[in-house]
């Protein structure tokens, strides 16, 4: 019976329970973790071959398009050099030329130039519409270069129609090979508008068409204003033609969206395409699972909490030791230094000590320079991991066990030098501009010598003033510093051999600040 017993003495035992408590959370906690991440998993890889899939649709029609467009500029090429073609009628002249130029899908215009820009052939009107041509790139392109091929252009409003197009152009050579004109033809944009308005990409997706150059052709949504724009030397262009397909993460510099590009060369052709989903959309599906899974991971919780409240005097007095703790704690939670409290009461301790025995006593107050527009520029995430390394950096200066480092207040730390003077603490003083200025934050983009810190210096030795008129001196040098230009040390007046004011200790060193 001794086991029944023992086990019965388990079962009622707090530890037992407490335990089970524990464990309890820490299993829905793994459980539902392993389950998002899979969920999670399974929307990205959707959303991927999704993208390809569509992407793959889309390259194909375009190429294919564009492959009959030109082999209607070859044609027109072509039947110019057939003998006789110009003794024909201008009605049967028209025929023979453009004989297959009505494959080609979404057609705005096609044009025989003649080698000083006047059209002298057109497929939508007999006799040939008017216009001189000389002053378009594809023209002048043609003339400089007679190994080009097929040229596609930018997207432009047409003369003779006033739509938007993009024009695709072949040299007509002479047979001694000089300029003889262009051929052009052009495809309306909204063959782009009709093939994207198909696909659904979700609220924030987005279809875009480029240049190699960087200019956009189309984009869906259409606006108007997307038209032309250039984005070469953005991070994702140059991600874009730096490989012949892929796909990425980033940034889109139109809106600020953060959305997975897929991307691709269209055939052998100076284009490039993309389909990009929102990350947002991405996730959102996974999102709603998200939160159909907390609400079960809510009610074992509810579970937990009635076995805590089986043992509530127990647990509340625990609790409230723990909330005593937690109210007594002396560190800082982000920096891990000694927070305001911890070093008002060393300074107490210190202050006397000094009065007492008469040794030195100094105080550094520390301050980032430009510490709000940092934050502003690069966000509060980033603010936190500077404060980090400004820790690291001040910690690593003081090299004494009673010297003392913390952080009193947003971007604002003290260091407490015990039996220091003002010579010694201007040594540490320089060591902190130092470190500092080794600190980097790759991440924001942050580097070497780019955060900086204002240093206000003040000592007790001689001074008979009390430990918050010490403080009040520090922080009116550091006033002062930030007044005369940041990333520098001053002394408050009264110290050592100084008693007539604020004196520049350590120059501007000309380094950016934050």
């Amino acid at each position: 019976m001794a086991l029944p017993h023992r086990l019965v003495r388990h079962i009622h035992s707090t530890r037992t329970w407490i335990l089970l408590g524990i464990l309890a959370p820490l299993g829905m906690l793994v459980i539902s973790g392993l389950m998002l991440l899979d969920l999670r998993r399974d929307a990205w890889g959707k959303a991927e071959q999704t993208s390809r899939n569509l992407l793959q649709v889309i390259e194909r029609d375009i190429a294919r398009n564009v492959e009959m467009f030109d082999l209607s500029l070859r044609a027109v090429v072509d039947n110019l050099r057939e003998p006789g073609i110009e003794a024909l009628s201008p009605t049967m002249r028209q025929l023979v030329l453009f004989d297959r130029a009505g494959t080609a899908r979404d057609m705005g215009v096609m044009l025989v130039i003649d080698a000083h820009g006047n059209i002298v052939e057109d497929l939508g009107a007999i006799p040939p519409r008017k216009g001189n041509y000389v002053d378009r790139e594809y023209f002048q392109v043609h003339r400089e270069r007679a190994d080009l091929g097929l040229f596609v252009g930018k997207a432009i409003v047409s003369r003779l129609t006033g739509e938007p197009m993009l024009p695709f152009s072949r040299r007509i050579s002479k047979p001694d090979g000089s300029f003889g004109g262009v051929v052009l033809g052009s495809l309306k944009l909204t063959y782009f508008s009709h093939l994207f308005d198909q696909i659904g990409l979700g609220p924030e997706g987005a279809i875009n068409l480029y240049l190699r150059d960087g200019t956009r052709i189309m984009r869906y949504p259409y606006e108007a204003a997307d038209i032309g724009v250039n984005i070469a030397g953005s991070s994702t262009f140059e991600r874009f033609v730096g490989a012949r397909s892929g796909s990425f993460v980033g940034t889109s510099v139109r809106d600020g969206v953060e959305r997975h590009y897929t991307f691709t060369q269209v055939g052998d052709l100076p284009l490039v395409l993309n389909v990009a989903l929102s990350t947002r959309d991405v996730e959102a599906e996974w999102r709603v699972k998200a939160l159909g899974i907390s609400a079960t991971v809510l009610i074992l919780c509810g579970f937990t909490i009635g076995l805590a409240l089986l043992f509530g005097r127990e647990l509340s007095r625990r609790a409230a030791v723990e909330a005593e703790l937690a109210l007594l704690s002396r560190t800082d939670a982000l920096t891990g230094l000694p927070n305001r409290r911890r070093f008002d009461e060393v300074f107490e301790r210190a202050w006397k000590s000094a009065r007492r025995t008469g040794k030195p006593l100094s105080l550094l107050i520390v301050d980032a320079d430009h510490f709000k527009r940092y934050n502003d520029r690069y966000g509060h995430a980033f603010g936190d991991m500077v404060l980090k390394g400004l820790a690291h950096g001040l910690a690593g200066s003081v090299h004494r066990p009673n010297d003392l480092v913390s952080r009193v207040g947003g971007e604002e730390f003290a260091l407490l030098l015990p039996d220091t003077d003002e010579a010694g603490a201007l040594r540490v003083a320089e060591e902190v501009h130092t470190r500092i200025g080794e600190l980097a934050v790759g991440a924001a983009g942050i580097a070497h010598e780019a955060v900086t810190v204002s240093i206000g210096l003040a000592d007790a030795s001689g001074c008979d003033v009390e430990a918050v008129d010490l403080y009040r001196r520090a922080d009116d040098a550091l006033y002062v510093a930030k007044a005369r230009g940041r990333n520098r040390t001053e002394c408050a007046p009264g110290t050592s051999n100084d008693r007539k004011g604020i004196l520049r200790v350590i120059p501007n060193r000309n380094s950016a600040t934050m």
